[in-house]
């Protein structure tokens, strides 16, 4: 998991050693995530190619 500082938010990347194949419009793993990310108006990309990894970004808005 990397964690950065943005201008105007945070961001988290997570990623896995997994085979790939992530969907991220069923089920509640990353379809919650996104719901969840976007209550408070951020963002995710979910990248999860055959042969792996799966990474998902998460940008969350804040004030430094």
């Amino acid at each position: 998991m990397r964690l950065e500082r943005l201008r105007t938010g945070l961001r988290a990347v997570i990623s896995d050693d997994g085979r790939g194949g992530a969907d991220g419009r069923g089920g509640s793993g990353p379809l919650g995530i996104r719901r969840r990310v976007a209550a408070l108006d951020g963002g995710t990309t979910l990248t999860g190619p055959a042969g792996g990894p799966t990474v998902i970004e998460v940008e969350l808005p804040c004030v430094w």
